[in-house]
């Protein structure tokens, strides 16, 4: 199973195993990693699962939508280069060892 790392805020990295197919919101939310609420349920409608993707994945992602892009916007953290919503990034083999990074203002 690919492996997935969330940096969180204070620089402790938590590594989980993610199932193909799950996205990274629904795999921070299994492993109870801090800081990804999604308070949507993974609808794409809150924001409250951003995360900065590690510009070695940026390109291995499909593009954000026009309803990710104007959820990211308006993030509180403020949207940077290798901001998504971790409830659009779908799991496969080639996100083995992806690296996300939490906002601090999420914790």
């Amino acid at each position: 199973m690919p492996t997935i790392h969330y940096i969180l805020p204070d620089g402790s990295t938590r590594s989980v195993e993610a199932k193909p197919g799950a996205n990274v919101m629904e795999t921070a939310i299994h492993h109870n990693v801090r800081g990804i609420d999604a308070e949507c349920g993974g609808s794409c409608s809150c924001a409250t699962c951003h995360v900065y993707v590690d510009k070695a994945f940026i390109d291995r992602l499909t593009p954000p939508d026009e309803m990710e892009n104007e959820l990211l916007d308006a993030v509180a953290a403020g949207r940077e280069a290798g901001s998504r919503l971790s409830c659009q990034i779908i799991v496969g083999a080639e996100l083995d060892g992806l690296t996300v990074r939490v906002p601090a203002s999420q914790i």
